[in-house]
């Protein structure tokens, strides 16, 4: 199984997903067995003054056409994942990541390899309330 999780340096989650870096997490017999950081697009590489365009009725942000095509372009450096884990993540990339058959799971945990540990126990929790 391989898990991704929002990180800079395969040792601490980021708070928010729209950053440039995911490390894939390779699980064998529940032990992590290869860590590897791969490059992401992420809001720096889509700066402009809208890049996160209001467009649902509540004001989360990630929705519309060009952001369907972000997220797209996300998904590509993790299709080979069957897990996503960050800190937060705007509702229009949750919603992609769902709809495309990814387990997406926001969390208050900080530490990559506790929050593997969790998962793998089943006891990793999702929070709604970590959606922007």
């Amino acid at each position: 199984m391989k898990i991704a999780i929002a990180s800079n340096d395969k040792i601490n989650i980021e708070d928010h997903f729209g950053g440039s870096n995911i490390v894939v997490v390779t699980v064998e017999d529940s032990k992590i067995v290869k860590k590897e950081l791969r490059k992401k697009a992420g809001h720096n590489d889509y700066a402009t003054e809208e890049h996160h365009p209001q467009t649902d009725a509540s004001g989360k942000h990630g929705f519309g056409p060009e952001a369907g095509e972000r997220h797209k372009s996300m998904f590509e450096t993790l299709k080979d994942c069957q897990v996503l884990i960050s800190g937060m993540m705007g509702t229009g990339a949750y919603e992609y990541f769902k709809n495309v058959g990814m387990e997406v799971i926001l969390t208050d945990v900080k530490n990559v390899d506790e929050a593997v540990s969790l998962y793998v126990e089943g006891k990793l929790e999702h929070k709604d309330s970590r959606l922007d």
